[in-house]
């Protein structure tokens, strides 16, 4: 297995051009769909009462935001950390007294549907309210780049050619100028590159901690944190 080090190393030696190229041939076109930025339970026209039935499962958006991207966001209006961001779901474990365990990590705050909280509209469509400081997974979706170390949106890849991945999106197979193509590319390796920085700090800055079974701990790259974001 190649050590984040060696992939941080091949993500800054992507050539944009290249990466341009496979996305111009793949062809992309956002629709406004709203699809990447919904959970799977209410968003649908479906019966909304699940976001108050507390048996209900809701099948939450999933998006990686880092520290900073979520201090960006709360510059925006009157957010608390919890407004913008939720401890990433995985390893946590539910108890009694509410979530807890360790995780790695924040995703994007969502509403009872599980859609991006910063979403406003349906499953005809909708806006991003934040879109222009929205985070890098959401300025390349549908696109990732395949390096360990490096994570991957919602739902497999349905399209691939060198490191580029494709997911799925209705808005694939559209005609895209090569200029847009280039910008997306070079956000794309940006992305990539700061994934596997993030993932390399959060390694490093990693220290176990006695969380209490009720208690959510974060890791991040600037340390363990409480799921409001003070550290720990």
């Amino acid at each position: 297995m190649e050590s984040l080090e060696s992939e941080l190393e091949r993500a800054r030696s992507l050539r944009v051009s290249d990466l341009a190229d496979v996305i111009e041939r793949i062809g992309f076109e956002c629709t406004q769909c709203g699809a990447c930025c919904r959970g799977a339970t209410c968003g649908d026209g479906a019966d909304d009462e699940a976001a108050d039935d507390p048996d209900e499962d809701v099948e939450e958006h999933t998006a990686t935001v880092f520290p900073d991207e979520i201090r960006q966001l709360q510059a925006r209006g009157d957010y608390d950390w919890r407004d913008v961001a939720r401890p990433m779901p995985y390893g946590l474990s539910d108890s009694p007294d509410g979530p807890g365990g360790e995780t790695f990590e924040w995703a994007l705050q969502t509403d009872g549907c599980g859609d991006c909280t910063f979403y406003e509209g349906d499953a005809d469509g909708g806006v991003c309210t934040v879109y222009e400081d929205r985070p890098l997974i959401c300025q390349t979706y549908p696109f990732s780049v395949d390096l360990g170390g490096t994570s991957q949106p919602m739902g497999a890849a349905v399209d691939r050619e060198g490191p580029v991945r494709a997911h799925e999106c209705e808005g694939l197979g559209r005609d895209i100028s090569r200029e847009d193509a280039e910008a997306l590319a070079a956000t794309l390796k940006r992305r990539a590159v700061r994934e596997l920085e993030e993932a390399i700090a959060v390694r490093d800055n990693y220290e176990p901690t006695d969380a209490a079974a009720d208690e959510v701990v974060v890791y991040d790259s600037e340390g363990p944190k409480r799921a409001d974001g003070t550290p720990r």
